[in-house]
């Protein structure tokens, strides 16, 4: 008799704009593979969030403020990472949908989260960026892929011209 091991599939999602079809996307192949669901959000230093592209973080039609300045003094980032974590599990509808907020490096905390959770299939969104900012920044994404044992599911989330 073989005995049915559980589908765990990890979500990893950021305040981009196309955070949603992300989170749309894995959360059907969830459905298709029967598989558990957690959705991440690694906070990285707060300085990245006060970018023009993050200082106002976009949730379907929710909008939260954010003054970067604050970020440190009063763990505003934490309640509104939290709450942007939470409007997407009530947006996909399946209460059994988990959550789960980190501090760290985007690459190293999905490669950790990997692991300590047993996730089979690791979901992410491939964004473009400006040659500077890959440069400095790197991309998360191929950090997983070159490091991961397990399966990433990359949804091509911008138009390329």
């Amino acid at each position: 008799m073989k005995t049915l091991k559980s589908k765990n599939i990890l979500i990893a999602l950021d305040y981009d704009k196309t955070a949603l079809i992300v989170a749309q996307a894995g959360f059907a192949l969830s459905i298709a593979m029967e598989a558990e669901v957690t959705l991440l959000h690694v906070m990285s230093d707060p300085v990245f969030y006060s970018s023009a592209r993050y200082a106002t973080i976009k949730c379907l039609n929710e909008i939260a403020e954010i003054d970067p300045l604050q970020f440190k003094k009063d763990e505003r980032l934490k309640v509104v990472s939290q709450h942007f974590l939470d409007t997407m599990k009530n947006y996909l509808g399946d209460s059994s949908i988990q959550t789960l907020l980190v501090e760290g490096d985007f690459a190293e905390t999905i490669l950790t989260k990997t692991k300590d959770l047993n996730i089979d299939i690791v979901v992410m969104g491939s964004h473009s960026h400006r040659w500077i900012e890959a440069l400095i920044l790197g991309s998360a994404t191929a950090k997983v892929i070159q490091k991961t044992s397990v399966p990433v599911y990359i949804v091509p989330t911008e138009k390329h011209d």
